[in-house]
């Protein structure tokens, strides 16, 4: 019997999950014997469901999309799509094309869900569609003078390019100055704690891609044309169906750890990565420490990092062989923003569905998955409504709104440092003021979450990230895979997309990592696919 090769992945969510299937499946385990370590004792990362009184939280809301069929084809073995009517498809008379023989979301759990994706902006006590579309209700909205104004200043844009050195520049050439100061200078300070021009636009490369008014215009005439389009044909931002798992992200995530464990993964719940040994070059062994604090070390042939690169950086560090100063001077230069989550259960909304979109609730609620805070009045950035991601997400679809409201704050800072009695109130205020709720009356029950290390930051020591993968990529059986394994605000397709290019080089021998670091940075994936 030849020797299994050793393969230690540190994270359990989307990109450490698929690297361990992708090694595992289809007899992988008699080649390799791969350990999953997991700091927590949730799986999914960013991508978990909170389960919180019979109701359940996406954290950040997670479409399930992609323009890589690879990826789509995975998420549709592991959860089979629905080939019969959801319960809120059933009520609303709501139709989406079935998967003939697919399972029945009535009957059954395991199943996923094709949903209708409804966005909108807020925006001084308005509401526009999400991205900013030219429809009549836009229009209205804004007004005939600052339509106008809003005109002629993209018309400059289009006319007078400026350098895309920082973020602003990048916005301001796709939607004009005007535009831009009203729907993304205040957002993105809010996001990122930062000026947009202090940021790179490397993030509005990889989260805006194509969009622009050119790219909305050109969604809405190809929409009234009779042809369906294919999903690669469609701006990221634009898509208008989307896939998602019945019980929320993280089922689908807990399903793929079960099917690993079933092929024979090691998977090691709280084991915090605290130390990387080197030898000749290499990583030799993960150190961690285990549920009761002691230190376990695990030897490696390939070790598939998902960690935040500061953190790994760190364990390298503690190593005896220590890590250069300049690099660990680099990793713990570079920012992170993070996240919390208040859940509000309430009874009501105050504001009507005046859209066309039929929903759940009495009254019927707004269709909304997502409500962007572009006000800068709020210090909340988005709203979900659970109820319209998964009508299974909420105890009790029919009289009660599971709503999300999402702060981007600094781990440590005031706001992160509330009580969860504060900051809640705090979030029952701020939905009372936008005239979403009439008041605490409203409120039965909440739920706060905090989220460190949610996303990646494009400023700071970010510029110097080049000589950080080059130094990374020199111990040749270290394969960074992730958002935060990369520091690169990916999607979660991307994320997984990262992974499976790192299983492919263990597999060929390919010691070029150049394929791992390039998904989702290259022009031609954002602007054609």
């Amino acid at each position: 019997m030849t020797n299994k090769q050793s393969v230690v992945i540190i994270g359990g969510g989307p990109a450490g999950l698929t690297a361990a299937w992708e090694l595992a499946k289809d007899g992988g385990s008699e080649r390799y014997d791969v350990t999953v370590l997991e700091a927590t004792k949730q799986f999914g990362g960013i991508s978990r469901t909170v389960r919180h009184n019979g109701n359940r939280m996406d954290i950040g809301g997670h479409r399930f999309f992609s323009k890589d069929d690879r990826i789509m084809d995975w998420w549709k073995n592991v959860l089979p799509l629905q080939g019969a009517p959801s319960y809120d498809d059933k009520k609303l008379g709501r139709h989406h094309d079935l998967e003939p023989g697919g399972p029945d979301p009535e009957k059954t759990d395991k199943v996923m869900l094709k949903r209708h994706r409804v966005s909108r902006i807020y925006w001084n006590h308005h509401f526009f569609d999400y991205p900013i579309s030219l429809s009549w209700n836009t229009l209205q909205a804004l007004g005939f003078r600052l339509t106008m104004v809003a005109g002629f200043s993209y018309l400059k844009s289009v006319f007078h390019k400026l350098p895309e050195d920082n973020l602003e520049n990048f916005y301001i050439n796709r939607f004009g100055r005007k535009l831009y100061s009203m729907f993304f200078a205040g957002y993105t300070e809010k996001l990122w704690g930062r000026a947009p021009k202090e940021i790179s636009a490397d993030w509005g490369a990889q989260r805006v891609k194509g969009l622009s008014i050119m790219g909305v215009l050109k969604n809405a005439v190809q929409k009234m044309l009779p042809k369906k389009r294919d999903s690669h044909e469609v701006e990221t931002s634009l898509i208008e169906e989307f896939w998602y798992p019945k019980l929320g992200p993280g089922q689908l995530w807990e399903t793929v750890e079960a099917n690993c464990r079933e092929v024979g993964v090691h998977v090691i719940t709280d084991a915090k990565v605290v130390e990387l040994d080197q030898r000749d070059g290499r990583l030799s062994s993960v150190v961690y420490l285990d549920a009761e604090g002691k230190k376990v070390s695990l030897e490696a042939d390939e070790v598939i990092s998902s960690m935040p690169i500061k953190d790994l950086v760190n364990a390298v560090k503690a190593s005896p062989q220590s890590a250069p100063k300049d690099m660990a001077e680099i990793a713990n230069g570079l920012p992170y923003r993070d996240f919390v989550t208040v859940g509000l259960l309430v009874k009501k909304l105050r504001i009507r569905n005046t859209t066309d979109t039929p929903t759940l609730g009495n009254p019927p609620i707004v269709p909304d998955c997502w409500i962007y805070v572009q006000d800068p009045g709020f210090k909340v950035g988005r709203l979900q409504m659970f109820n319209n991601w998964s009508p299974y997400l909420v105890k009790d679809v029919d009289d009660t709104v599971w709503i999300g409201l999402e702060y981007f704050c600094e781990e440590g800072d005031d706001f992160w440092n509330l009580s969860d009695e504060k900051a809640t109130a705090f979030a029952v205020d701020e939905l009372t003021r936008m005239g979403i709720i009439n008041g605490p009356q409203d409120v039965m029950d909440s739920h706060r979450e905090r989220v460190p290390k949610a996303y990646p930051a494009y400023f700071d020591t970010y510029d110097r990230m080049p000589e950080l993968v080059e130094w990374l990529d020199s111990f040749g059986n270290l394969y960074c895979v992730g958002r935060n394994g990369q520091h690169h605000y990916n999607n979660q397709d991307h994320s997984m997309a990262t992974s499976m290019e790192a299983v492919d080089n263990i597999r060929t021998g390919r010691t070029s990592k150049t394929n791992v670091w390039n998904v989702n940075t290259e022009k031609s994936y954002h602007e054609e696919k």
